[in-house]
């Protein structure tokens, strides 16, 4: 890279940080650009593919032959932190807004707009691309593995969703209780594992783990609440910390939880789909030390070189969340048809594989910034869009839906 050219970094990184409110809490922003960076290196670092006799792409995972690989998704899995910084957000969010005097509904469309238009743009696409890819002679098995890894992330909308339609309650709860409130959420999510896991398991309905999908993701978020209102003492956010962490080892090693934050093919037990006390123990782990560490972070953020990619990634938090696999895809589905490239088509059972896939991360990486410069501006309000151009939208995100769900 050229003088010139990091004299302009430096330059747009200056205008950014002098640009930044005062008031603006940096420690914040860059814990939830950490979370955001998380989902794609997650799932690019510990999603692979295997290729079939007819070139056809289908989902497998490294953590199927290395266990050792497990420890990686403990660091990666940072929804918990998202959750919790979204709990802040969210609450100081509405504070401000019923001071404005706006109400509730009017604040809740908002957010919600904000995280269904991007949604809608990604699945709407991706309805207009599968005849045209089918057409260029992609086969319909890769296509139906490509929408399933481009569908899989966006449950977080819904769920988030839901969950910030709670803030008023949320925040009555913290007022109420204080950090307590969030501790019948993580016991709802213990008595359901234990009917899942324990003695009666066999007698249990299939759907019984879908009750812990709610208070399961909404645990990190009551904290992130409490956290905003100020209902987090020293003391509590230790005992996060330290009972978090004995949580996560006890269940590990007395209870034979699965090592993995992720889904593992083959496995008949998962964490995370949806969330089980594991998942809960790390996000209350994670939450007391980013709580801990938050002024630290935030003296770091203080230099314009850290803090600009950090606005940057905040910005296009929407674009990473729903583009990421696309940009897997993007140079998974070219090199289906060269036939096996390591760490990209071949089967994820080897470490040259692992070697391999991190040597492609940065060009993931360039993929997804190349899209993002096209697909940001779905995150922004669609005022050129008509009625009836937004109608098609959704009959092509509902499309598509369908198709990789499998319902079609």
């Amino acid at each position: 890279m050229s003088l010139p050219t990091l004299s302009g970094l430096r330059t747009a990184a200056s205008a950014i940080d002098a640009k930044t409110p005062a008031h603006r809490d940096r420690a914040i922003d860059g814990l939830r650009a950490l979370a955001l960076l998380a989902v794609p290196t997650g799932h690019w670092l510990l999603g692979g593919f295997t290729l079939d006799s007819g070139g056809a792409l289908h989902n497998a995972s490294p953590l199927a032959s290395f266990g050792f690989f497990a420890p990686v998704s403990w660091v990666l899995q940072m929804l918990g932190i998202f959750f919790l910084v979204g709990g802040y957000a969210s609450a100081l969010s509405y504070r401000r807004a019923v001071a404005r005097g706006e109400s509730t509904g009017g604040w809740l469309r908002g957010r919600v707009a904000r995280l269904g238009r991007p949604v809608l743009g990604v699945t709407a696409v991706w309805a207009a691309m599968i005849p045209v890819l089918y057409a260029m002679g992609v086969p319909g098995t890769t296509l139906r593995t490509g929408s399933t890894l481009v569908i899989q992330p966006l449950w977080f909308v819904g769920v988030y969703t839901v969950i910030t339609a709670l803030t008023p309650w949320c925040i009555r709860a913290a007022e109420r209780l204080k950090g307590w409130a969030a501790v019948p959420l993580i016991g709802s999510v213990a008595v359901v594992d234990f009917l899942r896991y324990g003695p009666f398991a066999d007698a249990m309905p299939s759907w019984l783990s879908l009750l812990n999908l709610l208070p399961g993701w909404m645990f990190a978020y009551q904290l992130g609440v409490c956290w905003s209102e100020k209902k987090l003492g020293r003391r509590g956010v230790w005992l996060l910390l330290l009972g978090g962490t004995a949580l996560f080892a006890t269940l590990l090693l007395a209870f034979h939880y699965p090592g993995s934050m992720v889904g593992v093919p083959g496995e008949a037990r998962t964490n995370s789909h949806p969330p089980s006390l594991l998942v809960l123990a790390l996000a209350a782990a994670q939450s007391g030390a980013a709580i801990l560490l938050r002024d630290r972070i935030g003296r770091l953020l203080r230099r314009p070189a850290l803090w600009a990619p950090v606005v940057v990634i905040n910005l296009s938090a929407m674009t990473i969340l729903c583009w990421h696999q696309t940009a897997l895809l993007a140079a998974a589905v070219p090199g289906s048809f060269l036939g096996t490239v390591p760490g990209l088509t071949s089967s994820p059972d080897t470490l040259a594989w692992i070697a391999a896939r991190i040597a492609w991360l940065p060009v993931l990486a360039a993929l997804l910034v190349l899209i993002g410069r096209y697909a940001r501006g779905f995150e922004a309000p669609w005022k050129r869009a008509t009625h009836a151009r937004r109608a098609l939208a959704g009959l092509l995100a509902a499309s598509f839906a369908v198709f990789a769900l499998g319902l079609a």
